[in-house]
């Protein structure tokens, strides 16, 4: 994984980049990582290459295919899917949800006011140690990730991209 710059960032900000990357490199088996606003933009990517990928039509990366903001559309969607089952059930909210494909399994975890965590997992992945850290990333990220936080989080993905194309 290559680390974002966090030069200018809040230490709130750093603090998110470190736990993301954390849980990347300790966590056999995953991918990719993607935390979502709850209207549904990217907010935090564990590979912001393929932003450059997808525009460049180099090789592709293993994973979602073209860029994280492929990883962010499906999670949002998939987040967007489960709450209005939820509702529609009602059985209360959306804590996690999984699915299981033959070559790797996708996880979604509620973190606050609708933001999401979304996490692509090899098929050698162990889910149990997926959801646990990922419970872990939840519990240490939510309270940080206020309004102000995720609108930074956001101009510096703005930033990075509008950087890469000059």
């Amino acid at each position: 994984m290559t680390a974002p710059s966090t030069f200018g960032l809040s230490s709130e900000a750093r603090n998110l980049h470190w736990l993301l990357t954390n849980l990347v490199e300790e966590v056999p088996g995953i991918q990719s990582v993607a935390v979502v606003s709850s209207d549904g933009l990217l907010l935090l990517s564990s590979d912001p290459d393929r932003n450059d990928a997808a525009r460049t039509k180099t090789a592709q990366p293993k994973g979602p295919r073209g860029s994280s903001a492929d990883l962010a559309t499906v999670v949002s969607g998939i987040g967007s899917l489960t709450i209005g089952a939820a509702k529609l059930i009602q059985f209360g909210g959306v804590k996690h949800t999984m699915v299981a494909m033959d070559e790797g399994s996708l996880f979604v975890m509620s973190i606050s006011d609708g933001s999401l965590l979304g996490v692509h997992g090899s098929a050698d992945c162990d889910m149990s140690v997926v959801a646990y850290h990922m419970a872990l990333f939840v519990g240490r990220a939510g309270h940080v990730l206020t309004p102000e936080l995720r609108s930074e989080l956001r101009k510096s993905l703005e930033d990075a991209s509008a950087g890469s194309t000059r």
